[in-house]
């Protein structure tokens, strides 16, 4: 059985400890063994380095030294990390975790806006079958590593921040970081979102590549 963490906390309007039920259930359905922890202390325990996947439900939350250098360490070691929307924003300040995320959230002009999300990658286990969708919510305006095996975009406008119009955004990848793979996908700024099926099945699948589970 796989075998995984899950850390929330931080800002509330992200719903935080919603988010981590959720994600939880959706590991839960799938037969994994999921812990569930509010703060980053848990980060901090060696014995994160046996795990097959951490997921991160926080928002511009601060984490000590030494469970930030404890999680890189088990993420380069063949820990699966991955996670989505906020875990690209959840501890601003350490670089070091940025290098590992591929990413960096900066902006999400207009706030709840309709856009399109374009698959770029379609027979990759994580998007096989899922085709370009509608989606209301944040659009994420992120800085990215080119380095990123990006699997789905959007497009900005411009309406919302002019100097924006045309500018082509990754909303989904997948990368890795020392021996161990990570996933992100800008999508569900609110547990609610993920009910969507499409960022469902690709949050769901992303974790599972995350962890090992699947090829790819």
């Amino acid at each position: 059985m796989k075998r995984a963490l899950i850390v929330w906390g931080g800002w509330p309007g992200h719903e935080p400890e919603q988010g981590a039920a959720a994600v939880a259930a959706m590991l839960r359905a799938v037969d994994f063994d999921v812990r569930v922890e509010a703060g980053t202390a848990a980060l901090a325990d060696p014995a994160i380095r046996s795990l097959d996947l951490i997921v991160p439900v926080c928002t511009m939350m601060t984490a000590q030294k030494a469970e930030i250098e404890n999680l890189t360490a088990a993420v380069e070691g063949g820990v699966g990390f991955g996670g989505y929307h906020h875990m690209a924003d959840a501890f601003r300040s350490e670089s070091r975790y940025q290098f590992m995320v591929g990413g960096q959230f900066v902006a999400h002009p207009g706030n709840i806006i309709d856009y399109r999300v374009e698959v770029t990658k379609p027979d990759d286990p994580v998007m096989q079958g899922i085709d370009g969708f509608a989606y209301r919510s944040e659009q994420y305006y992120l800085h990215v590593d080119p380095s990123n095996e990006v699997l789905a975009i959007t497009r900005f406008s411009g309406e919302h921040a002019f100097w924006t119009k045309g500018v082509v955004m990754p909303v989904v990848w997948k990368r890795r970081h020392g021996r161990g793979r990570v996933f992100y996908t800008s999508l569900g700024h609110l547990p609610a979102e993920l009910s969507h099926p499409q960022a469902r099945q690709i949050l769901q699948r992303g974790l599972l590549w995350a962890a090992a589970a699947t090829e790819g």
